[in-house]
């Protein structure tokens, strides 16, 4: 292994409690109550699609899904750094990682313009060998294009890197990307999820096992 790349949402950072905030405000303005918190985490991997879904029961066919879309983006614009923070363990786990002379970056689904800002919020970006956003290849995850833009970025051979996910799509990419993959299963899965059926190469129950797995 030369590198680790991490999903974002899920994996690397806890964005839950901001993701369902501005799905709560959107709530409130069309006049319904707040969810509660447990309710929304396991749509949060999920990104506007899963959220519009618990919070309205909207589908992308709905006529007005674009429009309730681009409403929870800008709501969701004006709270996403009130408090994401690094999954319990995460920080010794980069540390970690470091520390055995390996890099590590983040690959997300996300946008660039909510990417780039929360990550230099939380200082990642000085230290992230890569950080690739949904929109910044042709087709994001479960395509593998994203995944090969950071081995790309980075000049790694993708065969010598671990992908590490918290939703099927994550390990889909990674696999067709040639690399090793882990779920986390500290991340954003439903009751209905069945990741052990997902053909990863492991799963950790907490960011520290990373370390081990290494």
């Amino acid at each position: 292994m030369q590198a680790v790349l991490f999903d974002f949402d899920g994996t690397l950072v806890d964005t839950a409690p901001d993701l369902g905030y501005a799905l709560n405000l959107q709530r409130a303005r069309h006049g319904l109550e707040f969810l509660p918190d447990a309710a929304i985490r396991p749509y949060a991997s999920h990104g506007s699609r899963g959220l519009l879904e618990i919070g309205f029961g909207l589908l992308p066919t709905d006529a007005s899904f674009e429009a309730m879309r681009s409403e929870y983006l800008d709501l969701y614009t004006q709270v996403m750094t009130r408090q994401p923070v690094l999954f319990d363990g995460m920080a010794d786990a980069l540390e970690g990682i470091e520390q055995r002379g390996l890099r590590w970056g983040i690959v997300t689904n996300k946008p660039r313009r909510f990417t780039m800002p929360m990550v230099e919020h939380m200082g990642l970006d000085v230290r992230a060998g890569a950080v690739i956003s949904g929109d910044d290849a042709p087709r994001p995850k479960p395509s593998p294009q994203t995944l090969l833009l950071a081995c790309e970025r980075m000049q790694i051979d993708p065969q010598t890197v671990l992908y590490i996910g918290d939703a099927e799509r994550d390990i889909q990419a990674g696999k067709a990307a040639g690399m090793k993959t882990l779920v986390a299963l500290f991340g954003y899965l439903a009751s209905t999820d069945n990741p052990q059926a997902w053909g990863a190469d492991g799963c950790i129950q907490q960011p520290q096992e990373l370390l081990a797995y290494l």
